[in-house]
């Protein structure tokens, strides 16, 4: 039996005799160097920047919601310019004339108890409860267009991949080209022009907003259908704007894929193309694609102001362009602190999709590492 040393017998004594605050501190070192505590850290880090760096942007605007509101009366009503400030003072309870470093702390106090304050042109109306009456149409027409063009990029991808140097391989990657060069509102604008305006296929004016006037919102088929019949045009955008991605980043994975020794073993071992393809080249080459799903997910929530305004379609982006333009501070904050968040959390979920679906990164100590 091994016997204890006195300088063994002194470091456990001193092990048990560490103070509270030592363990503590011992733990939050322990967490603190795990990764996935250092990404969220980042995370926030960068939501306060972002904030910080929003709020103090839109105050260099010109113009404020009291002074366009004077301009607006002096214009319609013939009034003086003393009369149209005392009556624009009356419609609007905020103190814009208030220090900046006010300002900012009470909008960081307000932050801090997820507050994100009120309208300034609609009083009494949380700028929570604006973002959320907006915020579905937007996540439906993103969430299916993205959607739809994942599924058929990645079917496309691989079919071109097996069929290399073939016409369709041709026909697809180029295809996928072109398409992934066009920027998405110019697509917008040559839908709206060629099929709404010069052929007529499309019913342009009627399909404006996020549903018909008098339709009521539940799950029937009636306001199903009508909910696909508004959004149909944006969901075009974001699906074609994305499926050339896909194609082309699937296209160049499964040929990667496809050169790896695990494919050409299992390939002398008599497996089928089938099984091959699912279990060996499919899910390989698909795994650096669910990343940048989620990646693009975040970022077309932010990216559809735009889309949203070319088409009049009752999203985010729509709401964002009528708060710049009447300058309601709180509902442009609101709304870009939110697309800020969506962009980040869909990169820390990139990190664990990524870090889940494949083991040697989980091993290697991911964003989920321990």
């Amino acid at each position: 039996m091994a016997t204890m040393t006195p300088a063994d017998a002194t470091l456990q004594v001193r092990t048990f005799r560490r103070s509270p605050l030592s363990r503590a501190r011992g733990h939050v070192g322990a967490l603190w160097r795990r990764p996935l505590t250092q990404a969220i850290a980042k995370a926030v880090l960068t939501i306060y920047v972002t904030s910080t760096i929003t709020f103090f942007l839109i105050r260099l605007m010109p113009g404020s919601p009291v002074e366009l509101k004077i301009d607006e009366l002096m214009q319609n009503g013939q009034m003086s310019y003393a009369d149209a400030a005392a009556a624009a003072s009356g419609l609007f309870d905020i103190d814009l004339n208030a220090p900046v470093g006010q300002q900012y702390l009470e909008y960081l106090a307000n932050l801090a108890r997820a507050d994100l304050g009120n309208s300034f042109l609609s009083q009494g109306t949380s700028v929570t409860s604006i973002v959320l009456a907006v915020l579905p149409w937007t996540l439906f027409a993103v969430g299916t267009g993205l959607l739809l063009s994942f599924v058929s990029g990645i079917g496309l991808g691989l079919v071109a991949a097996y069929r290399r140097n073939s016409p369709l391989d041709h026909v697809v990657s180029t295809a996928g080209s072109v398409i992934s060069s066009v920027p998405a509102y110019l697509i917008a604008l040559l839908i709206l022009l060629i099929f709404g305006i010069q052929l007529r296929w499309l019913p342009i004016t009627q399909m404006r907003g996020a549903f018909s006037p008098g339709m009521t919102p539940g799950f029937s088929p009636a306001f199903i259908g009508d909910l696909f019949f508004h959004a149909a045009l944006p969901i075009s955008v974001f699906f074609l704007t994305h499926i050339g991605l896909w194609i082309l980043s699937m296209r160049s994975a499964t040929l990667a894929a496809l050169e790896e020794d695990h494919v050409t073993v299992a390939r002398a071992r008599g497996l089928s193309d089938g099984r091959i393809t699912t279990a060996y080249v499919g899910r390989n080459a698909v795994l650096p694609l669910v990343s940048q799903f989620a990646i693009a997910a975040g970022a077309v929530v932010g990216g559809a102001v735009i889309i949203e305004q070319i088409f009049v379609y009752q999203g985010v982006g729509l709401r964002l362009v009528k708060a710049v333009d009447q300058r309601d501070y709180p509902v442009m904050q609101g709304i870009i602190l939110m697309t800020t968040v969506a962009v980040i959390v869909a990169n820390l979920v990139a990190d664990l999709l990524y870090s889940r679906l494949d083991p040697r990164i989980g091993r290697a100590g991911g964003a989920s590492g321990t």
